[in-house]
């Protein structure tokens, strides 16, 4: 078969080497365009097109597929690409681009896509974080065929997976790429012999995953120390959860919830020692035992604390 990638990002990176190492013909890869990243704010190549290069694949970075939209001129040099890829099927993962109805009837057998959720859950752009913050106790990759819709279309093969207690995006993330991989290498096996299944998504269930914002990095300490928790691990390693004392931000990293009673204020430190930084939440408290202070390093709170002074009994600022 020969399969045209579209994604960006690590997690589809890893469904992109798993396609190649099955033996799957790859004439071509759409990627979002370069972006400046680290300190220099050099412009750097996404982890999908790094795996193009080292494979000798062509790439393609339209800013825009739509024809009539702001980039034309990238949309007909993507069109032309694509049309002559021939390609079987196109598989989808975290492109970053929305797919025109033109580009979903040109490969033979449409467009597949790696989702990051049990679908209808958590359609849209951030499943892995939305599904953390919740609470669900489980998630997994859906395989499904791509249609006008967000995230619409029928599904074709599904895999659940636990969250666990102490998963963070990152670590979930690192879960889901490697079962996408896998299910998406079965789904294309399966629909080479014709027997790839399709089942319309119930109109039951369906919510939606929306971007993550910066400005949900800051803690509401008012909340219940399980709410906080889920939130500082839905937010890591982006954008981080955040607060402030005397105009400082500090990022609060690893932690866990304590059910202690305290009288104190939401966001009063109660305890700030190697052990880790307590603050009072809502209901119970969370202990964190590695923190950040603006322009420096994740450190353990005893390293943290050498240099940076936070009284017991303080209550950390209101946030922006």
């Amino acid at each position: 078969m020969n399969v045209i990638f579209a994604g960006t990002p690590e997690f589809a990176s890893v469904a992109l080497q798993r396609l190649l190492d099955a033996g799957f013909n790859v004439p071509l890869v759409l990627t979002q365009p370069d972006r400046p990243a680290g300190r220099g704010m050099k412009l750097q190549a996404s982890p999908v097109k790094q795996c193009a290069q080292s494979h000798g694949i062509a790439v393609s970075q339209p800013r825009s597929l739509r024809l009539d939209g702001k980039y034309p001129e990238d949309a007909a040099q993507a069109r032309a690409a694509i049309e002559a890829a021939r390609a079987d099927v196109m598989v989808v993962a975290a492109y970053g681009l929305i797919l025109p109805q033109w580009v979903l009837d040109t490969p033979a057998r449409g467009c597949l896509n790696i989702h990051a959720s049990l679908l209808p859950r958590w359609r849209g752009a951030a499943p892995i974080h939305r599904a953390i913050e919740a609470g669900d106790s489980e998630t997994g990759v859906t395989i499904m065929q791509m249609d006008a819709g967000l995230d619409t279309g029928d599904m074709c093969l599904i895999e659940r997976l636990p969250i666990a207690a102490t998963d963070t995006t990152a670590s979930l993330h690192d879960k889901l790429a490697v079962l996408g991989g896998r299910l998406i290498v079965e789904a294309l096996e399966m629909s080479a012999c014709g027997g790839l299944p399709r089942t319309p998504q119930p109109a039951e269930g369906v919510t939606y995953a929306h971007k993550i914002e910066k400005a949900e990095s800051w803690i509401d300490w008012r909340l219940p120390a399980e709410t906080i928790d889920r939130r500082v691990r839905a937010f890591t390693p982006f954008p981080g959860a955040a607060g402030l004392w005397q105009g400082e931000t500090i990022k609060f990293w690893e932690g866990r919830p304590e059910a202690r009673a305290a009288d104190a204020a939401p966001g009063t430190v109660l305890a700030a020692d190697a052990a880790g930084v307590v603050v009072a939440c809502g209901a119970g408290a969370m202990r964190f035992t590695q923190l950040q202070r603006a322009g420096g390093k994740r450190l353990a709170a005893g390293d943290f604390l050498h240099g940076f002074v936070l009284p017991v009994g303080v209550q950390l600022d209101a946030t922006p």
